[in-house]
């Protein structure tokens, strides 16, 4: 959607697949701070509900119990 170009979109993370809550094209790293495109968007938690940019980054967080 024209509308939601360029802002962040809102997700309800699940276990192999998410849920768009609010209309946007990206989500932001919750560790790195780095855009994501929804197209590109493949490492998320679904305990702590959020997403990562990298596997290597997802194990990151994982090590560490953010």
């Amino acid at each position: 959607m024209l509308l939601s170009r360029g802002r962040p979109a809102r997700l309800h993370y699940m276990a192999n697949a998410y849920r768009v809550l609010g209309q946007g094209d990206h989500v932001i790293c919750a560790v790195s701070g780095e855009r994501i495109p929804l197209e590109h968007l493949r490492y998320w938690s679904v305990a702590r509900q959020e997403p990562y940019a990298s596997a290597e980054i997802a194990v990151e967080a994982e090590t560490r119990g953010r």
